[in-house]
């Protein structure tokens, strides 16, 4: 049996136990029913504020410049064809003629106030020069097996605790060739200064010496650095690490982002792009990874034991450019960035959060709700996103169905943009009727997102969120094989995920000019980031520099 309701974010199953061997009920058949928490339907329950919110993005992307600037020049130009040279010259010598010269020269200074604010306010170009993702020596590949053992014989985890995280696994979507720190094993204390300045070294040199030299750029030659690590911040930071090991330039803009989880690496090019805004040509380094060793938990709580089981050793580097003459070797133009922070809810808040447990273990405790909270930010973002990106028939069937719906009393408490509310599990099942959804005369249009966008590259947090996020959406098995790929060849490198991903793609040799990709990251907060690149060329299949390359014929695999 499956939800109707318009918020049911629980699906039931309804199990046949048997027949009762004793007691009052001895003799009759015995029923369980299953509640599984899962996404909220995005398009069953859409929020008005959010769509107004996409539209408000949309005009300060300069289409008010767009409808300004024509209107003036035109009235400019029908004024001055009213005029020929005699005329003109009758105008300047007859004072009685000067209110119509007047009236020319106010519009032309009009006109060149308005094409001087649209030139000088607009956007600068974003250019992406090129990307390297790291990939960590084969000494460090794990199968899920050894990735038990290893944990067992470091002692510290009880046997109901490495079934546990072996049960994750099985189910996790991750094969046998990701990569973890070999400290892992270890019987003593691995979240120290000492094992995360290690991995973080091994890891960002990595990615940064494989970017320098896919680009021929000297570390001399950035003039802004934006680095974000969620769980290890040192002092100095990661940053000055860098900055350190490269002897970049005394006058470099550098930022360290801490504690904002798999969605910070969008946040990072968000900072990067504005500082870009207002440097120009210049270029920007975006590097994002996470450490595993320092996030790793050596506790027994469930709930704290599931970051251990998905969390992999990543890194990627991110070269951006503002300058016109980079624009024939990049890659790809940035478009749009839109994020959005659900922290100003208390269950969000919480939903993936760093606390000790009951031994005072040190670990990032996963909230049982977090595929509805995550779900929400996840529509919310999308939602935000869809007047940017749509074409103008999808918005429009979407948008007409949406207010048909909300005028008529069909629409959901969230179409009128008042919050849903969840009902008990149990009132939850009696909603539920088989045939009403089918009979439903007011479904809502459903945007067809492969119009939009060429490319999907979803953050793999999890086999089930993309199962979930795939049916959402309306998305076909290879719009989801760069993202279910990643999961499985890398697990989840946190930030750095979404760039893997992207490496599929180049490796695939399937980015062709004029390709538009969409890169979606969702972490603790809790947030959900959007950016949306424009492929300047196409992008032929790569000889070298690129981690897929020695496994890139096994996928798509019969396991995703």
């Amino acid at each position: 049996m499956a939800p109707t309701g318009e918020h049911h974010l629980l699906s039931t199953e309804i199990v046949n136990r048997g027949i009762e061997p004793s007691g009052p009920d001895a003799g009759s058949l015995t029923f369980s029913v299953r509640v599984r928490r899962r996404l909220p339907d995005f398009v069953r329950s859409v929020n008005l504020k959010y769509v107004r919110l996409g539209y408000h993005y949309l005009i300060n992307y300069g289409l008010i410049y767009l409808a300004i600037v024509p209107v003036v020049f035109l009235l400019f130009g029908a004024e001055v064809r009213r005029f020929g040279r005699e005329e003109v010259w009758r105008m300047v010598s007859d004072s009685t003629r000067g209110y119509d010269l007047v009236v020319v020269l106010a519009l032309f200074v009009v006109l060149t106030f308005t094409l001087t604010f649209y030139f000088f306010s607009r956007s600068r170009s974003i250019y992406l020069v090129d990307f390297a993702c790291f990939k960590p020596p084969d000494d460090l590949k794990v199968t899920k097996e050894e990735f038990i053992e290893l944990a067992r014989k470091s002692g510290k985890f009880e046997e109901a605790s490495l079934q546990f995280q072996k049960k994750i696994l099985e189910s996790s979507g991750i094969g046998d060739e990701t990569y973890v720190p070999k400290s892992i094993m270890s019987p003593d204390t691995i979240s120290t200064m000492k094992e995360g300045r290690a991995e973080a070294s091994m890891v960002i040199f990595g990615a940064l010496d494989e970017l320098f030299e896919k680009t021929r750029i000297r570390p001399k030659d950035i003039g802004i650095l934006v680095v974000n690590c969620s769980v290890f911040n040192p002092t100095p930071s990661l940053s000055a690490m860098i900055i350190n090991h490269y002897k970049m330039r005394g006058n470099i803009l550098s930022f360290n982002l801490g504690g904002m989880g798999c969605s910070a690496g969008i946040i990072a090019l968000d900072l990067a792009r504005d500082m870009l805004q207002g440097n120009p040509n210049n270029m920007a380094v975006v590097v994002s990874t996470e450490m595993v060793a320092y996030n790793w938990y050596p506790g027994n709580d469930r709930s704290m034991l599931i970051p251990n089981c998905f969390f992999r050793m990543g890194c990627s580097a991110v070269l951006l450019s503002n300058r016109r003459r980079d624009y024939r070797r990049a890659k790809y133009g940035l478009e749009h960035i839109v994020r959005t922070h659900k922290g100003g809810a208390d269950s969000s808040f919480r939903s993936v959060y760093q606390e000790e447990d009951a031994q005072k273990f040190k670990g990032l405790k996963i909230s049982r709700d977090i595929m509805e909270i995550g779900g929400e930010a996840i529509k919310t973002n999308i939602t935000t996103l869809s007047p940017l990106v749509l074409p103008f028939s999808e918005q429009f069937f979407f948008f007409s169905t949406l207010i048909r719906r909300y005028f008529t009393g069909c629409g959901t408490a969230s179409a009128s943009g008042k919050p849903s509310q969840m009902l008990p599990p149990e009132q939850e099942i009696n909603q539920f009727t088989p045939s009403s959804s089918s009979s439903s005369g007011n479904k809502p249009y459903i945007p067809d997102y492969k119009l939009a966008f060429d490319h999907f590259c979803i953050h793999p947090a999890s086999k089930t969120a993309l199962n979930e996020l795939q049916l959402n959406l309306g998305l076909t098995d290879e719009n989801m094989e760069a993202s279910r790929a990643t999961l499985h060849r890398f697990g989840n490198t946190s930030s750095s995920s979404i760039w893997y991903e992207l490496a599929y793609l180049e490796a695939k040799g399937r980015v062709k000019r004029g390709d538009r990709v969409w890169q979606l990251a969702f972490g603790s907060g809790l947030k959900c980031n959007s950016v949306v690149w424009k492929s300047i060329r196409t992008i032929e299949r790569p000889a070298a520099g690129n981690p897929w390359l020695d496994c890139i014929d096994r996928y798509p695999s019969p396991q995703l």
